[in-house]
Formats: structure tokens, C-alpha cells, sequence
């Protein structure tokens, strides 16, 4: 019963904050307007990640090149076509998929730090395809005036695209993570060994859930795409997957919205903090050593803990 009156509250909680977020662009400035979008669009790609590396323990290095496959491909086809640009959000998760699959196949017979190591090496061969493809992806200068619908091409309009689009994600992801598929891609996680000794075929699952993360990060690309109307070679760079796995690990790896608040601290910091230096790399480095050292468990883990005691001795009590 406690736990049914939990669920309740967190979606009551839901309800209220996604109804905050559509009335925020009433009295915010347009520049706050932009900082959300790219907020939910960081905190959709970090929660995509999240399937294969929290609930899959998958260690994926290098998911940041399905986020710029996603937005190449929004752009590529929004420039190179006269079709309309609405077909390029089908095509952008399509071809992340494809790619996510390609990659997968390749690297999912091996475990653990072997997969994240050939993973990590095939996506910086992805990268530098494109910073080099000049007649086709413009190289290191990327692709810029990317056209989108009218209807979007706004600050607002973006805004509320890629919040819609970003819940729907949210919401399929949250639905697969406790489904079937996703109770055993966590007892995958926990124990391979004997969930294969049950039956069930490991890697098949594994690759699976790769091609659904790649896609939903595929999503990320061209929600991207949308805000910033360009796409270059940084966001297929290991870098960025290295500030995901951060975002994933400061919001709570094992939590489902866990990423998204890391994704949002991050995105704040990154923003702010680049106004007064430029050595942003330093900061980030100094917050991942804090985080190992004092909230191992992310944020959320930690208020979970906290709640889970307390609970705890509100039953004994009684």
C-alpha cells in the first residue's frame, strides 16, 4: 500500500511539473526558453544511455556517435532533399538504429571493459568519417541552416517540440525498463551467468536493447538538430559520451529520471560556469571526483536511501 501511495504522489508529481514546464515560456526569457530544450534534449540522450549502461550494465563508452548519427542524418536530409522535414524524424532514430545494430553485432560478443574498448574505437572511426567527408557532411565545419517546419522553427515552437517529443521517449522508455524485456535485461545485468542458464539468450538481448538505445539517442540527434538548426563532427566525440556517463552517474544510474538531473546540473554548470573561464574540462573533473566521493549513488540515490531508511523505521515503529 505504501508503495502504491509512492507511485501515485511521483506521478502526481509528474503531472504537475510537465504542466510547470508548458506555461514556462510565458514569463521566461528567450534565452532560458533555449537552455530548457537543450536540457530535455541532453537529458533524453543521457536517459537512452542509461538503459544499456544502468539497467543493462553494458558499458557503453562511446554513445554520443548515435546522437550525431541522429543529427547528421536529420540534417543531411533536411539539406540534400526536398522532402519534407518532418520525414527526417523517422529517418534520424531509423538510421541511429541501424548504425546502434552494425556496431552492436560487432562488439557484443565480447563483455564488459572489451565491449566499451571496441565500441569506444568504432565510434571515433565513425567521427572521423565524418570530419573528414567534406562533399557530404562539410567536414570539421559541419552543417549549418538546417531547415525545419515552420511551425517549430521558433525558440518557442522547438521549446515545445522537444518537450513533447522528449516525455513520449520518456514515458516508451520508462515502459520498457518495466516490461518483460526490461526485468530480464536487468537480471542480464546482474547476473548473465545464471539468466543464460535459465534460457534466456544473452547476447540477443543485449543487442536488442542497444538498437532501442541507439534509436531513442538517434531522437536526441534531431530534437538537436531542431534547436540549433546546424550538426558538426563535436557531437559524435568521445568527449561528450564521457559527459553522459557523468550525467547518469551525478543523477542516480540506477533510477530511472536519474539522468535527466544530471543532465540538467551539467547542462547549468556548462553553461554558466563557460561565462567566466574557459577551462570547463577542469570543472567537470573536479564534480566527477566529488561524485565518487561523496554521492557514489548519484543524487536521487542518495534522497532514495535517505527515504528508504527512513521508511524503514517508520515500520518498526509501528
Amino acid at each position: 500500500m505504501f508503495s502504491g501511495l509512492t507511485n501515485r504522489r511521483t506521478l502526481g508529481f509528474c503531472i504537475v511539473f510537465f504542466i510547470l514546464l508548458l506555461f514556462l515560456p510565458l514569463f521566461l526569457p528567450r534565452f532560458y526558453i533555449y537552455l530548457l530544450a537543450l536540457i530535455f534534449v541532453t537529458g533524453l540522450l543521457a536517459t537512452s544511455l542509461n538503459l544499456v549502461l544502468g539497467f543493462g550494465g553494458m558499458y557503453q563508452f562511446h554513445h554520443a556517435v548515435f546522437y550525431g548519427v541522429g543529427a547528421y542524418a536529420f540534417a543531411l536530409f533536411s539539406k540534400k532533399t526536398g522532402l519534407s522535414p518532418w520525414l527526417g524524424y523517422i529517418l534520424a532514430p531509423a538510421i541511429a538504429a541501424l548504425v546502434g545494430m552494425v556496431m552492436g553485432l560487432i562488439t557484443v560478443r565480447l563483455s564488459k571493459l572489451y565491449f566499451g574498448m571496441l565500441q569506444l574505437s568504432l565510434g571515433s572511426l565513425v567521427w572521423a568519417i565524418v570530419f573528414r567527408w567534406y562533399s557530404f557532411t562539410g567536414g570539421d565545419d559541419g552543417i549549418h541552416g538546417i531547415s525545419v517546419p515552420d511551425m517549430i522553427s521558433s525558440t518557442t515552437g522547438s521549446y515545445y517540440f522537444t518537450l513533447i517529443v522528449t516525455t513520449v521517449c520518456l514515458i516508451l522508455m520508462y515502459m520498457i525498463v518495466n516490461s518483460p524485456f526490461g526485468r530480464t535485461f536487468q537480471g542480464i545485468r546482474d547476473n548473465p551467468e545464471r539468466t543464460e542458464a535459465v534460457g534466456v539468450d544473452v547476447k540477443r538481448h543485449q543487442l536488442a536493447g542497444l538498437v532501442i538505445a541507439s534509436a531513442f539517442a538517434g531522437v536526441a540527434g534531431s530534437l538537436f538538430a531542431t534547436v540549433e538548426e546546424c550538426a558538426f563532427p563535436d557531437l559524435l566525440f568521445w568527449t561528450l559520451s564521457l559527459e553522459l556517463i557523468i550525467m547518469c552517474l551525478l543523477g542516480g544510474w540506477f533510477i530511472f529520471m536519474g539522468p535527466m538531473l544530471g543532465s540538467a546540473i551539467i547542462v547549468i554548470l556548462r553553461t554558466f560556469v563557460g561565462i567566466y573561464t574557459e577551462y570547463w574540462t577542469l570543472i567537470l573533473g573536479i564534480v566527477l571526483m566529488l561524485l565518487i566521493l561523496f554521492l557514489p549513488e548519484g543524487v536521487l540515490g542518495y534522497f532514495q536511501e535517505k527515504f528508504s531508511k527512513s521508511k524503514n523505521a517508520a515500520l518498526v515503529e509501528n
